[in-house]
């Protein structure tokens, strides 16, 4: 267990970082919120919540490294555990978006909302196994699913936002 202790300010940086952006994520929301469309419930569900829920599991795994585990093999299975949620969650969430219709998924979309989270995910999963034999390979395996999910969940932030701001509110001021 001593390999974690080098991962320590690492986990403190994008802990901290995923933190802040789920708060400024609430405040542009908030913000957005103040003129809603009928049917963005709908797609919010399907493109807003999974960017909440991607923050969380780096704060998530950044909080659960630094637990003092009692063994490895405990460690691995809350982790394994986080990566499986995350793999049924977005099942859940591909469903989702292809069931609603205010929104057509692109190539970029589908790369940065459903590949990519779920290539995180999975991963997570594997390394969590891989930990059992390899511990110190399988943390940088954990520190880059880490650092995907953050930049997956920055990019789907600031695409929701520059679609509201360059789409829908241009269609609102046209119309």
């Amino acid at each position: 267990m001593a390999d974690l202790n080098a991962w320590d300010s690492f986990y403190v940086v994008v802990g901290s970082a995923a933190g802040a952006l789920i708060g400024l994520q609430f405040v542009v929301m908030t913000l957005i919120a103040e003129k809603p469309a009928a049917v963005t419930a709908e797609a919010g569900r399907a493109f807003a919540t999974p960017t909440i829920i991607h923050f969380c599991c780096v704060l998530l795994i950044s909080a659960l490294i630094q637990v003092p585990w009692p063994s490895i093999a405990v460690g691995a299975f809350v982790g394994g555990a986080v990566g499986v949620c995350g793999l049924v969650y977005m099942a859940i969430t591909t469903g989702r978006m292809r069931r609603q219709n205010f929104y057509e998924l692109d190539w970029e979309d589908w790369c940065f909302h459903i590949l990519l989270p779920f290539l995180a995910y999975g991963a997570l999963a594997l390394c969590s196994a891989a930990s059992l034999n390899h511990a110190h390979v399988a943390l940088f395996g954990v520190g880059g699913v880490t650092l995907l999910l953050l930049f997956i969940g920055i990019h789907n932030a600031w695409d929701a936002v520059a679609y509201q701001v360059f789409v829908i509110r241009r269609r609102e001021v046209e119309e």
